[in-house]
């Protein structure tokens, strides 16, 4: 009894004496270092903030003497570099403080440094920011927006503003991030004008040193809503001439300008359709604009319409049959799925199909669909799942990482893009989770063949490791347990949110909690939960076999058939493919009903195994960052429960099937849930 009395005040004294953190360094926490020698073979902004990082973090033997050279080497691919017993070697300034980076990485987190060339996977790694001129953001869960201000003197800048957007841009650089658009997707006109794009200077100049490039979200209608033109007609002289002389002064402003990304002709958005043209005239028109300066245009390919027709299929439809039209400066910005960045999608069909024109992936690295900023979900193991998923364009090996990073079809650029989901909580992203998807995704993007485990080890070695030689013990006691928590958050996620298949049956305003019940009869009905999950007396789910929409006709084979049938359909895309009876018989044996029962239940208790686990490795964990987890983690578990109660309750108004008795009953009434969500969204419905 005295032994483990004794443990027990080892472990609380530990705990206390562990100084607090708020999460505001992020991954790159400082440390002691030791005296090292830096030799740079040419001096410039950037290979000082090299030099100063090796100065400042080095956990090598002391004294040693690092060389940072930049020479040209065929086999170092655009910003690469080469680690080498010396020390980095790039054909980039930029290049040499990648390379510091990851050099500085491998020593924090004591991995081996092993010499070799390491290139980017894509060439341009960019962060997009739904962030308004207001300073609210679109979908941001972390506080305001770090760029913009809703205050009179909104546009000034002040040296807290600089100080904020270097740690952002050195916390990018850190990971290889090089790009940030700075504003909604959702464009508003006047980010163009003069009054913001001296703000947009100001931030490109506090970027540049990192090589991180801004970027402008561009409304298609500017040249009326801003310019005082008759028409934004892609074609007509006065609006070709009007985006001339915008590029041109925006170059002259900002002369490594990366340049524009464009939503158009969807929800609501103006675009070239407007004029009877293409989506190919429209991003033509800018990118003939932007090309001798260098810039490109990202055009987002997410597009649909109120129509019958799937919506699943709609950007497919679309881009397809202008395969070959874009200018080698325009890249087609696709969703990772054809729906809407869902707990789980099937690839956008359109990875694979498009063999002539560049595509580029975007992921959303803010949890719109997955609990926000309060529920742990680390999204590698989504991305890696993604990247890795077989299009069968070109056979086997036709990854959706190699229809996109140039290595199977030629492509002048080659890009990625992730949702940012950073604000101006003080940790950032307002969960200290979260900050692990914003690491995952600049890892990814450059290395896009990484796995989530060594991701989800480098990051909580650099998170929360105490030092180098950190013991057995805490590898045992904590990196191992929550490292594996990580790597189950998402499935845990899909199972208590939207299994087998299911998706969009969030509630559907704030795209937070449970809703399959909610239909207002004047919505749109491709915004409502019931036309995707489609349950009835007889089963539930979505058909698009070919006796439904036919969207498996946009897969390669073998995936065509092996999604149509609904024999070999994989347990996870049942219901996205497939309107299956209640008692159809699953692959284990069960009923589907059953199934989904037992999903919705196992996802409840992961999260609850979560609270368990980070609740015993509160000795290893400062406290103030232990609090705001374990707060975080009670709120997941309660409304995991919500939705766990909330589906079941409500599919088994038609299933007609009792809840399998050896489950955990409902704790919730679905008339409570329904009620509560209803008054949620009057306002929205007026």
């Amino acid at each position: 009894m005295i032994k483990i009395v004794s443990s027990c005040l080892i472990l609380f004294f530990l705990s206390v004496n562990l100084q607090a953190e708020n999460g505001h360094s992020l991954w790159l926490r400082s440390q002691s270092s030791s005296p090292v020698s830096v030799i740079c073979s040419k001096k410039s902004i950037v290979t000082e903030i090299a030099r100063q990082e090796l100065l400042n973090g080095w956990q090598g033997q002391p004294g040693a003497s690092i060389k940072l050279i930049v020479k040209q080497d065929k086999q170092v691919k655009g910003d690469g570099y080469k680690l080498t017993p010396e020390g980095v070697q790039a054909n980039t300034d930029l290049g040499v403080l990648y390379g510091v980076y990851d050099l500085l990485r491998h020593q924090q987190t004591g991995e081996t440094i092993n010499p070799g060339i390491f290139n980017p996977s894509y060439e341009r790694r960019v962060l997009n920011h739904w962030d308004n001129q207001d300073g609210t953001i679109e979908r941001g869960y972390a506080g305001r927006s770090i760029f913009w201000r809703n205050t009179k003197d909104s546009l000034n800048v002040t040296e807290a503003d600089k100080k904020l957007w270097r740690e952002y841009a050195r916390a990018n650089a850190s990971v290889g991030i090089n790009g940030a658009v700075l504003n909604n997707v959702n464009a508003n006109a006047d980010i163009l004008t003069d009054v913001y794009l001296k703000r947009v200077k100001a931030i490109a100049d506090e970027f540049r040193p990192y090589g991180v490039k801004v970027y402008l979200s561009a409304k298609f209608s500017a040249p009326s809503q801003v310019g005082g033109l008759k028409t934004c007609d892609p074609l007509d002289p006065t609006v070709i001439k009007w985006w001339q002389a915008k590029v041109k002064e925006i170059y002259a402003m900002i002369p490594d300008f990366g340049g524009f990304l464009v939503k158009a002709n969807s929800e609501g958005q103006p675009g070239p359709q407007d004029y009877k043209r293409t989506h190919a005239d429209g991003a033509n028109m800018m990118a003939d604009a932007l090309k001798p300066y260098g810039g490109i245009v990202m055009w987002r390919a997410f597009v649909y319409s109120a129509s019958d027709n799937d919506r699943a299929k709609q950007a497919y439809e679309e881009f397809l049959p202008l395969d070959g039209q874009f200018r080698d400066n325009v890249i087609i910005q696709v969703k990772n799925g054809p729906v809407d960045f869902q707990p789980r999608e099937p690839f956008s069909p359109l990875f694979g199909a498009m063999k002539k024109t560049s595509l580029m992936p975007e992921v959303q690295i803010t949890q719109e669909y997955l609990g926000h900023s309060i529920h742990l979900v680390f999204l590698s193991t989504m991305w890696e799942e993604f990247l890795k998923s077989e299009t069968y364009q070109e056979g086997e090996g036709s990854t959706v990482a190699r229809c996109t990073d140039g290595s199977l079809f030629p492509q002048k650029h080659t890009a990625i893009a992730g949702v940012a989901n950073v604000g101006l909580d003080v940790n950032w992203c307002g969960h200290q989770f979260a900050q692990s998807n914003w690491y995952a995704f600049g890892r990814l993007a450059w290395d896009n063949k990484l796995t989530s485990d060594q991701i989800a080890d480098e990051w909580l070695k650099l998170t929360f490791k105490r030092n180098v030689a950190e013991t057995t013990d805490w590898q045992d006691n904590f990196l191992k347990p929550v490292k594996q928590m990580m790597l189950d958050s998402r499935e845990a996620a899909v199972n208590y949110m939207m299994p087998l298949g299911l998706h969009h049956i969030m509630s559907a305003n704030e795209h937070y909690g449970p809703g399959p019940w909610w239909a207002p009869k004047r919505m749109r009905k491709d915004w409502t939960p019931p036309y995707y999950h489609q349950a009835d007396t007889v089963g539930v789910g979505f058909d698009r076999t070919h006796t439904g929409s036919d969207a498996v006709s946009q897969y390669h084979e073998p995936l065509h058939t092996l999604f149509d049938n609904i024999q070999t359909c994989p347990d996870e895309y049942l219901l996205w493919f497939h309107h299956v009876p209640w008692s159809f018989k699953m692959k284990n044996g069960c009923t589907l009903w059953n199934e989904l029962c037992y999903r919705y239940n196992k996802g409840l208790h992961q999260v609850r195994d979560f609270q368990k686990i980070w609740d015993k490795v509160q000795p290893y964990v400062d406290g103030e960052r232990f609090v705001q987890v374990q707060s975080k983690l009670r709120s997941q578990s309660r409304n995991a429960q919500l939705w766990k109660d909330g589906c079941l309750l409500y599919f088994q108004q038609f299933s007609k099937m009792p809840i399998p008795y050896e489950i955990e009953r409902p704790v919730n009434n679905l008339e409570y849930l329904i009620r509560n969500d209803t008054t949620r969204h009057q306002n929205y419905e007026q």
